[in-house]
C-alpha cells in the first residue's frame, strides 16, 4: 500500500526567452519578471514531454542528527499552457521517495517487518500565475474527502549569480490531519541553474523540518534531498527504476493531462 504524506513538493531545454540584462537588478531583489517566470516553467516541469527529478538524501533525528534512513525517490512532471501567451502555466506531476536502510540500501522494514511505506503522490496539480514581479502557486493534492488545496503562495524567489539562477520557494505548512491534529512543517527549495548549460546540469536542493514518519519512530526529523535532472525514466538509476516497474508502475511517467488528475482526484 503506497502511503500518502505531505512532500510538497517539485526544465529547461534552452531559455525560449532570453533573461535581459536589465532585468539584473529586480532578480537580485528575488522579484520576476516575464523572462524569469518562463525560465522557470522550462526548468521546473519542462515543455511538454516528461522531466525527472531524481534525488538522494537523509532522514535525521533532530536535535541530535542521528541517520535514520536513507532517502531515494523523484519527482516526475510535465508543463501545460492553458493560455498560450498569458503568465499562467500548469503543473502535472507525481512523486514517490523510499526509505532506505542505512547499512544495506534495501527498503527499510518497520519493527514488525514489513517494508516501510514510501512517500507516494499519484498526482500533484500545481498552477503558477504571474501577478507584478511575484509568482503565485496553487497546489491540489489528495483524493475525494481528502482533496486538498493550498494557496495562493507568493513566497518564491528568483536570484542571479554570475551565470546562474537560483530559484527559491519556501513552504510552510499547517494542515489539519484529523479532528483534533495538525500536520505541521517547513520545507525549502533551492534549484540551481545555468541557463546555458545542459538540463543535466540542473539541480536541487531540498530541505524539510518537521513530524518523522511513525514506522521512524516519530518525533521531529530533518529530511534533505540532493536532486538532479533527467531527461528520461530510462536516466534515473537502475535501482529506482526496478523499485517503480516492480511495486509502482503509474509513477513511470507524470499524469498526462488534467483530465487524469480529475479522475484521481475522484478517487
Amino acid at each position: 500500500m503506497l502511503a500518502r504524506r505531505t512532500l510538497l513538493g517539485g526544465a529547461l531545454a534552452g531559455l525560449a526567452v532570453p533573461l535581459a540584462a536589465s532585468t539584473e537588478g529586480l532578480l537580485a531583489e528575488g522579484g520576476f519578471d516575464r523572462a524569469a517566470f518562463d525560465a522557470w516553467v522550462r526548468i521546473r516541469a519542462g515543455t511538454g514531454a516528461p522531466v525527472f527529478w531524481y534525488s538522494e538524501g537523509t532522514v535525521r533525528a533532530f536535535p541530535s542528527g542521528q541517520l535514520l534512513a536513507f532517502l531515494e525517490g523523484f519527482d516526475t512532471a510535465r508543463a501545460h499552457w492553458p493560455e498560450p501567451g498569458q503568465p499562467l502555466a500548469h503543473q502535472y506531476n507525481r512523486k514517490i521517495y523510499v526509505f532506505r536502510d542505512t547499512k544495506t540500501g534495501d527498503v527499510l522494514k518497520g519493527a514488525d517487518g514489513a517494508p516501510v511505506p514510501p512517500i507516494a503522490y499519484p498526482y500533484q496539480f500545481i498552477t503558477y500565475r504571474l501577478v507584478g514581479d511575484r509568482v503565485e502557486t496553487f497546489v491540489e493534492q489528495g483524493a475525494g474527502a481528502r482533496l486538498t488545496r493550498i494557496g495562493p503562495g507568493g513566497n518564491m524567489a528568483v536570484r542571479r549569480q554570475g551565470r546562474t539562477l537560483v530559484f527559491t520557494a519556501p513552504v510552510y505548512l499547517d494542515l489539519p490531519i484529523g479532528p483534533a491534529a495538525r500536520m505541521q512543517a517547513f520545507e525549502n527549495y533551492d534549484f540551481v541553474v545555468d541557463p546555458e548549460a545542459d538540463p543535466g546540469t540542473y539541480v536541487l536542493s531540498w530541505l524539510r523540518t518537521g513530524e518523522g514518519p511513525p514506522a521512524l519512530g516519530g518525533g521531529p526529523v530533518v529530511m534533505h534531498l540532493l536532486t538532479r535532472r533527467h531527461e528520461r525514466f530510462a536516466d534515473m538509476p537502475e535501482r529506482m527504476r526496478a523499485y517503480v516497474e516492480t511495486e509502482a508502475p503509474l509513477w513511470r511517467a507524470p499524469p498526462a493531462d488534467l483530465a487524469e488528475i480529475r479522475r484521481l482526484q475522484a478517487g
